[in-house]
């Protein structure tokens, strides 16, 4: 059997024997739903590319501490999305401003389905949603596109159950308002 007809769990114990056909093969099978990921969180796609990378690079030295490999997506997209939190608070905090706007659109299978890309209403929300407050987008994101419950978000952007209610809130009110004014 070859590699690339191997299910998840296979490739996963030929990884852990640090077997590189197997790596690149679960890296090319998983890349562009992490970088879409890691893009939506930091909106610059350099960035999102070096957070991919050094998430696979993570995932694959701490292969021994997953516990169940059907859940290998799963905790791999939580350790992108814990990256670009990071990644996104630390330039928060510096206040760091990109010299350049950097458009990006939703690829993977786990976001906006393929054929409503297109959609201009879709287009519109996206667009709108890029310009409130960064900590509004940010919960909007994770919840409405990366489908994170309330619970996850709060332990994602360490706030309070009651504060990311109320974000959530304030940010789909927001949203609405704006979304009425373009209208």
């Amino acid at each position: 059997m070859t590699s690339t007809n191997q299910n998840i769990e296979q490739l996963l114990v030929l990884c852990k024997s640090c077997n590189q056909r197997a790596q690149l093969e679960v890296y090319n099978r998983y890349n562009k739903a992490m970088y879409n990921t890691a893009l939506r969180i930091v909106k610059d796609s350099f960035k999102a590319e070096d957070i991919m990378q050094e998430s696979f690079l993570t995932a694959f030295t701490k292969l021994e501490t997953l516990e169940d490999a059907k859940l290998f997506g799963a905790w791999l997209k939580r350790i992108v999305v814990n990256n670009s939190i990071a990644h996104y608070n630390k330039t928060v905090k510096q206040n760091e401003v990109p010299l350049e706007p950097v458009m990006y659109k939703v690829e993977d299978d786990n976001g906006i389905e393929t054929h409503n890309q297109n959609n201009d209403k879709v287009k519109q929300i996206i667009s709108v949603m890029k310009t409130l407050k960064p900590n509004y987008n940010l919960g909007l994101t994770l919840h409405l596109i990366e489908g994170y419950d309330y619970e996850e978000i709060c332990e994602i952007m360490d706030i309070s159950y009651a504060n990311c209610r109320t974000m959530i809130s304030r940010a789909k009110e927001s949203l609405r308002k704006k979304l009425e004014l373009t209208a």
